[in-house]
């Protein structure tokens, strides 16, 4: 039997945004850490400094002070980071949690990082090569920084990720009005049997 002790560490990745106390990734990493399980997470960067290799070079510290088996969790802009890191890391991952990626390649609402923006700081294009790693992309029908399903679809089919259709769950943030998102541990404990 396994338990929390000897499941795989969870790695939480933020996309761009600044720390939020009521977001599911804080809300999940305190559940988590609760019930004994190791957590680490990638520190917030926001959406100040959009350098992609700054961001990529977080996961990589944070995955290699990591001994033993890893899931990532990332959501949103987090997921392109993923995406861009597995390119170059050779860390061993269990699997990956994707969780509402944006649609980098789409003009984003406005407050959000435009294409120019996104492509001077080296997030474009998107890698869509096959992960090296078990995922799950979990997407939303009606998120705004992804208004076509069908695109995230193929994307989470490029990245060789399961896909889950959420419905109609906004961006799965707090403005959406979710906080805490109890599906987000099915996700890990399905990730860690495998």
């Amino acid at each position: 039997m396994t338990t929390a002790a000897t499941m795989p560490t969870v790695l939480i990745v933020p996309g761009l945004r600044d720390h939020v106390d009521a977001h599911w990734q804080t809300l999940l990493a305190a559940d988590l850490k609760a019930q004994g399980r190791q957590v680490r997470t990638v520190p917030p960067m926001g959406r100040a400094d959009l350098d992609c290799a700054t961001k990529v070079a977080a996961i990589e510290r944070e995955a290699q002070a990591i001994e033993g088996p890893l899931i990532l969790v990332a959501h949103s802009g987090g997921c392109v980071m993923v995406a861009h890191w597995a390119r170059q890391s050779r860390r061993a991952v269990h699997g990956a949690l994707m969780a509402a990626p944006p649609d980098f390649e789409e003009a984003m609402p406005e407050g959000y990082p435009t294409l120019e923006e996104l492509r001077a700081g080296g997030w474009l294009p998107v890698p869509r090569d096959t992960l090296p790693f078990p995922s799950i992309v979990a997407a939303s029908r009606n998120d705004p920084l992804a208004r076509n399903y069908e695109r995230i679809a193929a994307l989470a089919g490029n990245w060789g990720s399961s896909l889950v259709d959420l419905g109609a769950v906004g961006h799965l943030n707090p403005a959406s009005g979710f906080g805490k998102w109890a599906q987000a541990e099915t996700f890990i404990a399905n990730l860690a049997a495998r």
